[in-house]
């Protein structure tokens, strides 16, 4: 309100704790009270479930696999796949929302009586295992993955403690992009539970990502953890979410063909947020004029370049003009993490790729400070492993950007201009 935001364009709701508490009522009219004509909206759990899961899913463009919300109160469940039609229904209707929530879990693993946690500790696992199996009987698809594979996308405040700590110990270390959106690990990684409750045990200083209450709750997240490798034993990898509830929601109000569109394009087609690039938005043609010719540059037998990689490096390689390269140079390893830290699609292994492709667009110097961050950015674009390809020809292409940008010291205003400069 005090940023003059008319009170019709609030939204404002509430989840499992509200549906479940005894001073609901109480609660609502303290709230009417205390800011007049605004509404809360106690969310159905496939409302829930709904949000929950497009939430997640708004941070790419085209997924499938199981999707997981863990709040304090109730876990949801779903699985989405957007190559089927109407899939955020088909999410809500068929999804589960399961009351088992972190707050609510430990409470119970924590009870006096050995009854109570075993109790629930039985209640996970079954309820776990039931609903898998429920949406299993909805997708067949789901059920070949789970023989094979499946991939999945975890989201909420319980998963991404789990994500943090995941982080905090992952073989690239100090792990260089901060932000738990995006990050990824494989199923092997993720099911070790027992590592993971030991760091969170023997760690007596920060971990980043984990508040106290959160580190407090982590036994909870663990045996929802545990409950999940059971009923799904192989998993391919888990995707950590930036996005929840209120992306969700906000999703939902757009039209299903803005909610479809790639971000990743929408990213590289944005006016230039730094000197040196045009002010306006550049010209489709003239941007794939520039991908196209990056493209070309790349030997006749497949290269393995990271889908989004190369607009978005076109878009970047004139930014910064008349700045001192090694300025530049250094700016595109820091950056990895901090520029564009909301933006859907990039992966922190497209971040590590582009921040290398545009360190070596100027140069490729390194600062002393810089060196371990660049040899570890090397290892998440690689995928895990230093020199791979990946990491390779992003530095290619950051070293064929910097020539055109020679040859071409503006940004191409339309496709004919990079043509009469680029003759084959």
């Amino acid at each position: 309100m005090d940023y003059g935001v008319p009170l019709s364009q609030f939204s404002i709701f509430a989840t499992e704790a509200m549906r479940r508490a005894a001073n609901a009522q109480d609660m609502l009219q303290a709230i009417r009270a205390a800011a007049p004509g605004l509404t809360v909206h106690i969310l159905e759990p496939q409302v829930e479930t709904l949000f929950g899961s497009m939430g997640a899913r708004s941070s790419f463009f085209g997924v499938k696999g199981l999707f997981l919300d863990l709040g304090g109160g109730s876990m949801q469940l779903s699985y989405v796949n957007t190559n089927h039609a109407d899939y955020e229904c088909n999410a809500a209707q068929t999804g589960h929302s399961m009351p088992f929530g972190a707050a609510r879990l430990i409470g119970a693993l924590n009870h006096d009586d050995r009854r109570v946690k075993t109790s629930a500790l039985s209640d996970v696992d079954r309820e776990m295992r039931e609903k898998v199996a429920s949406l299993c009987g909805r997708f067949e698809d789901l059920a070949e993955e789970l023989q094979q594979g499946v991939d999945v996308f975890l989201c909420g405040g319980g998963f991404r403690g789990y994500g943090s700590i995941l982080m905090h110990s992952d073989p690239i270390s100090p792990y260089p992009i901060p932000l738990i959106g995006h990050y990824r690990v494989s199923g092997d990684h993720f099911r070790d539970t027992k590592r993971m409750r030991k760091i969170n045990i023997d760690t007596k200083t920060k971990i980043l990502g984990m508040s106290k209450r959160r580190r407090t709750q982590f036994e909870a997240v663990a045996t929802v953890v545990d409950a999940l490798v059971q009923a799904v034993p192989k998993i391919r990898t888990v995707t950590f979410c930036a996005g929840g509830n209120r992306e969700g929601a906000l999703m939902m109000k757009l039209p299903p063909a803005v909610r479809e569109e790639d971000p990743l394009a929408l990213l590289a087609a944005s006016p230039s947020p730094s000197p040196g690039g045009p002010p306006t938005p550049p010209s489709a043609p003239a941007l794939q004029a520039v991908v196209d010719i990056l493209q070309a540059s790349l030997p006749p037998t497949p290269a393995p370049v990271l889908p989004g990689l190369l607009p978005v490096l076109a878009r970047r390689a004139w930014e910064g003009l008349g700045r001192d390269a090694d300025t530049n140079a250094s700016a595109a390893l820091t950056d990895a993490a901090a520029r564009d830290a909301d933006h859907p699609g990039l992966t922190h292994q497209l971040r590590a790729a582009l921040a290398l492709a545009l360190w070596a667009r100027w140069g490729a110097a390194v600062a002393p400070a810089n060196k371990q961050l660049r040899e570890n950015l090397d290892r998440v674009a690689g995928g895990g492993t230093a020199g791979g390809k990946d990491a390779f020809f992003a530095e290619y292409l950051g070293a064929v950007a910097a020539a055109m940008v020679m040859v071409m010291p503006t940004f191409p205003k339309g496709p004919k201009q990079v043509q009469r400069r680029f003759q084959r």
